[in-house]
């Protein structure tokens, strides 16, 4: 009986996957932190995410802009757009970076939503985020205004803060892929591979552009 509970004791810690830390620091051209870049972490052994990525998110429209500027979703995540301008807006979702320019490009969706009327609650539609990637949000009628939601088909995905600084937690241990996605990096720069363990690590990717200065 005793060496029974041992044997399968043992056949536990066998079959259970360690979760480490990762810090991951994105720096632009010039070696400056970038906020809003997309980090994805795409571990080898399976787990769980200590969060799971939202599966609905708001989006405003106001002031001529999509606020947040960039959001991460998991796929199939439900979006509400919400207008809070007085002016009609259309919301054009199409996939993002060299993507765009395609003629084939026949993914995403487009909704109408009439202006905010005086005193009264503001319109909204909603969309459906079904593929994994980059998607840009844009408008027919007010060029000026671009938006960003990267569908991630993994859970460990993050925005970076001002600092440029992006904390992954509990990552199974083992080989991994970490993939830094970019609005004004029209082509992807190359994922890195590292190791997660217990011992917290730290990885710094480079941009190869400066990212423009968003309107506030």
């Amino acid at each position: 009986m005793k060496k029974t509970l041992i044997s399968l004791a043992l056949a536990a810690l066998s079959s259970h996957v360690w979760a480490g830390n990762l810090q991951v620091v994105v720096l632009d051209k010039d070696g400056k932190p970038v906020a809003d870049a997309v980090v994805v972490v795409v571990p080898v052994n399976k787990g769980a995410p200590k969060a799971a990525l939202p599966s609905q998110v708001t989006i405003t429209q106001e002031k001529m802009r999509f606020v947040p500027a960039v959001s991460v979703v998991a796929v199939g995540a439900k979006a509400s757009f919400v207008n809070n301008d007085p002016w009609e807006h259309h919301v054009r979702a199409s996939a993002a970076g060299l993507a765009q320019f395609s003629t084939a490009n026949t993914g995403g969706f487009e909704l109408r939503i009439d202006g905010k009327p005086e005193g009264r609650p503001a319109r909204s539609a909603e969309g459906v985020f079904e593929k994994a990637g980059a998607v840009l949000l844009g408008c027919h009628i007010h060029g000026s205004m671009r938006g960003h939601v990267y569908v991630s088909d993994s859970p460990w995905a993050i925005l970076t803060g001002a600092d440029g600084i992006a904390n992954i937690e509990q990552i199974p241990d083992g080989a991994a892929q970490i993939k830094v996605w970019h609005a004004d990096q029209l082509i992807d720069i190359v994922p890195q591979q590292t190791t997660v363990s217990a011992v917290a690590g730290k990885v710094t990717m480079q941009l190869n552009v400066v990212p423009r200065r968003r309107r506030v």
